[in-house]
């Protein structure tokens, strides 16, 4: 029986590359629902080939372009934050893969749990941003979180068969990104273009500088610790620029797994929506002949700021990660914009954790307020450099 999916976030990386899963799988997947934030002559060209239940666009601007595009169709169109934040809960709809950017995932996400809809986890920012919420949301509605992160699919690809046994200890690799052991006199010339050529992974800009700047494995950290229940100081980052090994689990025995492949994002998206089942695929094989030498480094937190300043936010609870990754959006949009350099990111962040509001016992509505105190905050820091 086919798997009805929704995909929030269908043309960005992670959605079109679920698509080309679903492509590879005919008979098994049917698309429901598709929503984007702004690429509406995309999401028009995958409403004509999928021909989803229903679409959304968030920009409303672009509300009518869609409209007129498919008046001939039976696809439903919607526009705005609401409308994708409603559309995960249509009965249609087996499962949710939420690969939308930043904190725009989170009410989404809510909205599809609660309606009791299984979710494929590409926006590890609902999950740094209020865990606890959603975790425990998870449980009463009996919900599954599988992780789409090649990182924290590895774990859980890991954990397979052992989750009676306790974790001694995650190791989370990463790649070091493009300025993998340079200093931090090297890091205040970085330009806009250095920081958006990663060495292995192809991403939207705003987790490609997040994998510069290492906050991407913070994040990744704070994701861990909620998908996998562990302490923040169980959660160990290793500098592996293969990336080849895609994380490991040590167990109280002593006994490490790892789990293996080259970096295509296809295969842990592929095992996100087809658990726990394993689909015959034709991705590239690895070779161990191809890569005679996998190395690994301990990640420089002196250098890479922001990866410390996670650990600070996951250790310290309460709001704080939500205000991290509230500033850190900010900072990471400002210097996109070219409005402040590559260090400055680290300073930003640092200076809007130190100011907002702290909420030890967050409800819902307190992180959401938090994210917009947080925004205004670090969009001041930047304003006033």
């Amino acid at each position: 029986m086919s798997k009805r999916i929704a995909i929030l976030g269908s043309t960005g990386s992670i959605g079109t590359q679920a698509l080309e899963v679903v492509d590879a799988h005919p008979g098994d997947f049917e698309v429901e629902v598709l929503t984007a934030n702004n690429n509406v002559d995309l999401l028009i060209e995958q409403a004509k080939k999928y021909n989803p239940n229903t679409i959304v666009i968030g920009n409303k601007d672009k509300y009518q372009q869609l409209s007129d595009a498919l008046i001939d169709t039976d696809v439903k169109v919607y526009a705005g934050d609401e409308a994708i934040a409603q559309v995960v809960q249509i009965s249609t709809v087996d499962i949710v893969l939420t690969a939308m950017v930043g904190f725009s995932g989170l009410v989404p996400t809510v909205n599809a749990i609660k309606a009791g809809k299984h979710i494929a986890l590409a926006n590890k920012e609902t999950l740094v941003v209020a865990g606890d919420i959603i975790t425990q949301l998870a449980l009463e509605n009996k919900v599954s979180i599988l992780p789409v992160d090649s990182e924290h699919s590895a774990i859980f690809q890991c954990l397979a068969g052992e989750f009676h046994n306790p974790i001694e200890k995650i190791l989370l690799t990463a790649s070091g990104g493009p300025f993998r052991g340079k200093k931090v006199d090297f890091l205040r010339k970085v330009t806009r273009c250095q920081a958006l050529n990663h060495p292995n992974w192809t991403m939207g800009d705003k987790i490609t500088i997040d994998s510069a700047s290492m906050m991407n494995k913070g994040l990744e950290a704070i994701e861990a610790r909620w998908l996998f229940n562990v302490k923040p100081d169980d959660i160990e980052v290793v500098v592996h620029p293969q990336s080849i090994v895609h994380s490991l689990v040590q167990f109280e025995d002593g006994s490490i797994k790892a789990q293996l492949g080259l970096p295509d994002m296809r295969l842990p998206i592929q095992y996100a929506m087809t658990f726990p089942q394993r689909l015959k695929a034709d991705f590239p094989r690895f070779n161990f002949m191809d890569y005679p030498e996998l190395t690994f480094e301990k990640a420089d937190v002196k250098v890479f700021r922001n990866l410390d300043l996670a650990y600070q936010a996951m250790k310290k609870g309460g709001n704080m990660p939500c205000i991290l990754n509230a500033a850190n959006e900010i900072a990471v949009d400002g210097f996109l914009k070219q409005k402040i350099g590559f260090v400055e990111m680290s300073d930003v962040i640092e200076k809007t954790m130190m100011t907002a509001t702290i909420v030890e016992k967050p409800s819902l509505d307190d992180y959401l307020q938090s994210n917009d105190e947080a925004r205004s905050i670090a969009e001041e820091i930047i304003k006033n450099k």
